[in-house]
């Protein structure tokens, strides 16, 4: 009976599968016929070897797309391969295409018929047009996108597309890596040679090399999880890189190798691929992978000229989630986090039960370096640190600049793990050692994997890519010389991380877990400077990850509970959160400021913030799991500090890649030409903070309009390189500032130049399109309507070199020059370069001429402030630091706080008093027509021509949480990350992952390893047998009375024997490792 059943069954898949198949072919026929009637456009353009450049018509091809491309997320994106060092080559839209995104996965024949249903609604003609046909692997199943091909002609008419079913239309972008490896000590250290300025942490040493007979599954201890039968069998790893060879000796479970690319092969030309194909899944005994039994699917989405397109991930990641993968590695990454269809594509991988794991990038050891999507919440996004347990100093930092200019980023990398000289599989069969974020990336893809071959079949619906981010935060080790921004939470612990998986509830949980405003280093930059009454909130940005569901929500209104007996009384508090928190997880900002009563009060504020998540079962919205979630906070509390140590930061006014192409400040960067750092105290101008910092300064951020800060509580604005206009009523504002509320001005300019905008624009051969900047260095017309008001502008020379200003050096980088400055005031001028001539010319020069560089000037009037303009940020600007001007910083707030000038300025003979207006001959800088600065704009209305300002914005305000007082405090210890909340584990597995590490014999110096004690064991077994036997024929045949030895008491014995020589090896075993901990009170109930 049961055979028959079974032969009915299978001849019913049978049958299914073959209806599938002929429908699928029907399907595909009737598309082709569809596609082959109407359209006659030449498709697939990119194929083209050398197509002869057209400037005329991509020009023309620009100014259409901006016409109707306003309200899309996103111009051009980065996103190059991150290993091994992150190099950005080119990037940007590709003519006449575009990705259109449907509202779910419809058929091809479905897709076309909406495509051309709504472009005919628009009046575009079939000839015109077509769809790009896909030849890879996703082309035989349904999809949510397609991409089109318009001629230029009607290009302005893509924005009237509208359908039902179409979700988005979005440029197609093409985006080119460069690969570098650090392949020994000497080519990082060059590398690192071009951040003479940027701080580091005195602890670190000089990174050490290792040796050929260190493998990376020794140094996470990957072993103890193999030697306890777990090595990743059963779970799908999908890698998105180069590639792998067909034949590679090291590779044993390769699934599949697929391509998405228009190579046509799936084969490893880089080695890129293969070498982190080898880290999770190879088998060589010398450089064995991390999980060797896992299974691999390869998916080759860079060419060999390391070229990518949007659409080949979005194809490729369609296909994992069809493959139904397990854990997914990207060894990629870029700034472009506005990339809309690749971002929304990576939130529906993490909702389809995909666990993304990201290197962070390559671009350290600059602050506000994130690399997307590892910026992203739902993905776990991976630091490096080498063997010593430093950061290293190619590993990207935080924060992420999302949320800037009105909020601030959240905390990245979750973790780091080592990235620094591992040894994994080459092309040619061998290993060979890399570094990068991309090699810790697949550590901790490979470390996923091992846990998830760890779970018990009835415990698999509790892992998904909440749950695993939750268990590696919690297990994480903290490194005691790192901040929060460059190691996350902590290094990767996969034992810890392990035991803490095996006891896992479903649960809600937040990174960081709490705020202490007091801990440094790691909570920097919160704990640098104490808060106080008057100044701007303090902003910190909450991840909050929900394993219990892929959906959730917070469940009414969070509260807030000061503590009454540590002075929780004196601190507001102010929350904003995500409506809905998905997939797996969303945010909580926090907003903490000091109350008037304590404005003469010094010391430390507690409380805590208490939150509950929902989570709706799969099965029934209405049902589901709650977790309720404490945030501890402590702050340091001073008396508010006099004006003239107040300094204020403006950010409003900073505008940064993505979305629009902002141009670097120094012209002589070739590498990395835009501008993509945040422009933020404390990111690529944190050695500015810093310095201020020790100098007795406090610096807080302004990131909304002029007029809403109180001029009265400081003593500086601080201007540094801005792109954004200015509202008239913030020049008004500022004006009345300075003329009578005492306020003082410093403006650190950079280059504006509008034929040099034009000069430094990017051309692709392949795309046929110009890729135009969309301000200078600074938005310097928009500087001189502010300045005007004081008889104050700047010109557009672009000027470079380096002089002396007492006994200090500097290097002028690309700056602007003074065109005029009002009456009474202290011009200070340089011998120069004319770069911007050397740009346009093509030729270098060593002419160079008295160039007015700094203006400093009194404001009449007894309450008027102090106005300073400055050429050039690169020498405080992190990103661009040759020779610091701290110093120079120091010498103007001396100017503005004690009203002389400092001995380093008056001694030098460039300095010259003016007592009329001081006034350069040429014309103001004009903005280049066509640019399309509104579009990214916070102030400007959105269309071409004049700009014509926005309505000003309102003043964001805070409604302060209700208290709740409780006479509780923070933990103790509250540098220790909250724990999960676990079940009992199950303690004999527990008990053999900890005894699977043997320790050092003592005094040999040699590992026992376990298939020796299972030798030494069975040659004791045949010894006792032996002389158990022997000694029972001895005593059948002793004469006399003597009393016989009893057989049971000689196996008593030896077993007893036996458990001595274990508790001894245990005790060792103890002793001796400080790799293993043993279960203890760190995780409840194990």
């Amino acid at each position: 009976m049961q055979r028959t059943l079974f032969k009915l069954y299978a001849a019913s898949l049978v049958a299914a599968a073959v209806f599938i198949l002929s429908y699928d072919i029907s399907t595909h026929a009737a598309a082709g016929a569809i596609h082959n009637q109407n359209v006659t456009f030449p498709l697939d353009r990119r194929k083209q070897k050398n197509p002869a450049p057209g400037p005329t018509n991509t020009q023309s091809s620009q100014s259409t797309i901006s016409s109707w491309e306003d309200n899309i997320l996103g111009k051009t994106t980065l996103r190059d391969i991150g290993a091994i060092n992150h190099t950005i080559q080119s990037s940007d839209i590709v003519q006449n295409e575009f990705i259109v995104q449907f509202d779910g996965y419809y058929s091809k024949t479905d897709r076309h018929l909406i495509i051309f249903a709504a472009a005919s609604g628009a009046n575009i003609i079939n000839s015109s047009m077509g769809v790009l046909e896909r030849t890879n692997l996703g082309n035989a199943y349904p999809s949510d996108f397609d991409v089109l091909q318009i001629a230029p002609t009607f290009i302005n008419k893509v924005g009237n597309i509208h359908h039902a079913r179409i979700k988005s239309i979005t440029p197609q972008r093409r985006f080119v890596g460069s690969l570098k490896s650090f392949h020994k000590k000497a080519d990082w250290k060059s590398y690192f040679k071009k951040f003479p300025g940027v701080h580091f942490h005195r602890s670190r040493v000089p990174l050490k090399a290792i040796g050929n007979n260190k493998q990376i599954a020794e140094a996470v201890q990957a072993k103890q999880m193999w030697d306890a039968g777990f090595k990743g069998q059963g779970v799908k790893v999908a890698i998105f890189d180069t590639g792998l060879p067909a034949k590679h000796p090291h590779f044993k479970n390769v699934i599949e190798r697929s391509d998405w690319t228009d190579e046509e092969t799936s084969d490893d030309g880089l080695g890129h691929g293969t070498f982190v194909a080898g880290m999770i899944g190879g088998s060589s005994s010398e450089c064995p992978g991390l999980a060797p039994e896992s299974e691999l699917y390869i998916f080759r989405v860079f060419t060999n000229n390391q070229v990518s397109y949007t659409s080949w991930f979005l194809d490729a990641f369609n296909y994992a989630i069809l493959r139904k993968i397990n854990v997914l590695n990207l060894s990629i990454g870029g700034p472009d986090f506005m990339d809309k269809p690749f971002v929304e594509k990576v939130w529906e991988l993490t909702a389809n039960h995909v666990i993304m794991v990201s290197a962070i990038g390559n671009d350290g050891p600059l602050y506000g370096t994130l690399n997307n999507p590892a910026d992203q919440m739902d993905v776990i996004g991976v630091g490096g640190v080498d063997y010593s347990n430093n950061i290293a100093r190619f590993s990207s930092r935080g924060m992420t600049t999302w949320e800037l200019p009105a909020g601030y980023g959240r905390i990245k990398p979750d973790i780091v793990t080592y990235g620094l000289n591992v040894y994994a599989s080459d092309l040619t069969g061998g290993c060979r050692a890399l570094s990068g974020t991309s090699v810790a990336s697949p550590v901790v893809t490979g470390a996923v994997a091992l846990l998830l071959s760890s779970v018990k079949k009835n415990q698999r619906d509790l892992i998904n890519p909440g749950s695993i981010k939750q268990c590696l935060l919690a297990s994480a080790d903290r490194l005691p010389s790192a901040n929060i921004f460059e190691q996350g939470i902590g290094k990767l612990n996969l034992v810890e991380a392990y035991k803490v998986l095996s006891s896992y509830q479903p649960q809600a949980s937040l990174v960081p877990s709490y705020l202490d405003f007091t801990e440094c280093p790691y909570m920097w930059p919160y704990c640098s400077q104490p808060i106080y009454y008057t100044a701007m909130p303090i902003v910190a940005n909450i991840t909050v990850l929900n394993g219990m569901g892929v959906a959730g929500t917070i469940k009414g209104s969070p509260t807030w509970h000061p503590y009454a007996s540590h002075n929780g009384k004196y601190i507001d508090v102010s929350f904003s959160y995500s409506n809905s928190l998905w997939p797996w997880s969303g945010y909580f900002a926090v907003s903490i400021s000091v109350k008037s009563e304590a404005e003469q009060w010094e010391g430390v504020a507690q409380g805590h913030v208490e939150l509950t998540v929902v989570s709706p079962s799969e099965d029934n919205y209405e049902g589901g799991e709650q977790s309720t979630v404490k945030l501890f906070i402590k702050v340091k509390i001073i008396a508010t500090p006099p004006r003239a140590k107040r300094i204020l930061w403006d950010q409003f006014h900073n505008l940064r890649y993505p979305a629009g192409y902002f141009p670097r400040d120094d012209l002589h960067t070739k590498n990395d030409p835009l501008d993509w750092n945040g422009d933020h105290i404390h990111t690529n101008f944190r050695g500015l903070y810093l310095h201020l910092r020790d100098a007795g300064y406090f610096i807080e951020v302004l990131g909304s309009p002029y007029t809403c800060f109180n001029a009265r509580h400081y003593s500086t604005l601080l201007i540094v390189d801005p792109e954004e206009e200015y509202f008239p009523d913030e020049i008004s504002k500022l004006h009345k500032d300075l003329t009578e509320e005492g306020l003082s001005v410093v403006v650190f300019a950079d280059w504006y130049n509008s034929s040099v905008m034009t000069k430094v624009k990017f051309y692709d051969e392949n795309t046929r399109r110009w890729w135009m900047p969309e301000t200078g260095g600074s938005n310097i017309p928009a500087l001189n309507n502010l300045l005007h008001p004081y008889g104050a502008a700047l010109s557009d020379r672009v000027s470079e070199g380096s002089f002396v200003v007492s006994s200090h050096e500097v290097y002028f980088a690309s700056g602007t020059s003074i065109l005029q400055f009002p009456p009474n005031s202290m011009i200070l001028s340089k011998p120069l370069k004319d770069q911007g001539k050397e740009i346009l010319s093509g030729f270098s020069s060593e002419l160079k001429e008295s160039v007015p560089i700094l203006g400093l000037h009194k404001i009449p009037g007894g309450n008027g402030g102090k106005l300073v303009v400055y050429g050039d940020s690169n020498c405080i600007d992190d990103a661009h630091l040759t020779t610091d001007c701290y110093w120079l910083m120091d010498a103007l707030l001396h100017f503005i706080t004690q009203g002389i000038l400092s001995p380093a300025l008056e001694s030098d003979k460039g300095l010259k008093k003016m007592k009329s207006q001081f006034k350069v001959a040429g014309e103001f800088p004009k903005r280049m027509e066509g640019n399309h600065l509104f579009k990214y704009s916070k102030v400007l209305e959105a269309h071409l021509g004049k700009p014509i300002p926005r309505p000003l914005p309102s003043c964001p305000t805070l409604e302060w949480e209700l208290p709740f007082f409780i006479n509780e405090s923070s933990p103790q210890f509250m540098w220790k990350p909250q724990k999960l909340s676990l079940t009992k584990p199950d303690k004999a597995l527990l008990r053999k992952i900890n005894s699977a590490f043997v320790p050092l014999k003592s005094g040999l110096g040699k590992r026992f390893k376990s298939d020796q004690h299972l030798h030494v064991m069975k040659i004791f077994l045949a010894v006792f047998l032996t002389v158990a036997i022997l000694m029972i024929i001895f005593t059948r045949f002793l004469a006399g009375p003597r009393r016989r030895l009893s057989p049971r008491f000689l196996i008593r014995c030896c077993f007893n024997w036996w458990k001595v020589y274990r508790h001894q090896t245990a005790t060792v075993s103890y002793r001796h490792s400080n790799l293993v901990k043993f279960p203890s009170i760190d995780h409840p109930g194990v």
